[in-house]
């Protein structure tokens, strides 16, 4: 499978990350997660894998469920206790950083990745700042999700009190948060990292500069062996030429850009109010 990340400077030299929404993708894998434990314990005991696929399909049933409870939460009515921690949630999950949204988007079932980015920047700098967000990851959220895991213990505590574990919950959502983002990040670094000859890089470009037309000799254009594809996009430079105000994007750029590139508006926002 392959992921569309988008690429373009959003505020001064900070640039934002994200990944293009594919709901096909995102409605297949609901589909084939279990709805109910009876489903899932059938399902685990029918299949010959190994334990660590398991333990993925165990992760996403619960992962399903937290989900299915957020949209409760979200649809509770105004004022009601429901609605307020609904409320709380979002707070929290505003302090989520973008590069942990977009490592938890990279899947174990994405293959290679097309990285669209405007014009006017380099793709050998465009492939290294993505490298360095995956690298970093790999090292912050394996620390986080151990650091995580060592505070259930001391949350499950909370249980005696006769309103709902809140911190627990948080807690638990967090180590998954971060385990999610600690895969995306070691699968990102494998898709763009040369560790072997045969890995290939592409520009579809007809036009680029010299390090740019030096990374192309690398590999065949539209090779389906590349695990990585560098996208110069004339319509992503357009739109922010046209929506650069100051040393930002305006949020009217950002909505064309997202609305042209199937991005989350919300997320490319978060990047831009939180640098």
């Amino acid at each position: 499978m392959r992921a569309r990340l988008v690429v373009f400077p959003i505020k001064g030299k900070n640039w934002c990350f994200s990944r293009s929404i594919d709901l096909s993708t995102s409605e297949s894998s609901a589909a084939s997660t279990p709805s109910t434990v009876k489903e899932l314990c059938k399902k685990i005991s029918s299949n010959s894998k190994p334990l660590s696929a398991n333990a993925e399909l165990l992760v996403d049933f619960i992962s399903n469920k937290m989900n299915k409870a957020w949209i409760g939460l979200e649809k509770a009515p105004e004022g009601s206790f429901k609605n307020k921690l609904h409320g709380l949630g979002l707070r929290l999950l505003a302090r989520v950083k973008p590069s942990e949204i977009l490592l938890k988007s990279i899947t174990k079932d994405v293959t290679n990745v097309q990285i669209t980015y405007p014009t006017s920047l380099n793709a050998r700098h465009v492939r290294r700042r993505l490298r360095q967000i995956a690298l970093r990851g790999t090292v912050l959220h394996r620390k986080y999700f151990y650091g995580s895991v060592s505070l259930l213990p001391l949350t499950t505590a909370f249980t005696v009190l006769p309103l709902p574990n809140i911190p627990f919950f948080w807690v638990l959502f967090r180590t998954y948060s971060h385990w999610r983002a600690l895969q995306g990040s070691e699968k990102l670094v494998q898709l763009v990292s040369d560790y072997s000859l045969v890995q290939k890089s592409i520009i579809l470009s007809g036009k680029g500069n010299e390090s740019e037309h030096n990374d192309s000799k690398c590999g065949t254009k539209n090779s389906p062996s590349s695990q990585w594809v560098l996208e110069p996009s004339k319509e992503l430079e357009d739109l922010i030429n046209r929506g650069h105000e100051e040393n930002y994007l305006s949020e009217q750029a950002i909505s064309d850009i997202c609305n042209s590139f199937s991005l989350n508006k919300n997320d490319v926002l978060k990047c831009r109010d939180l640098v």
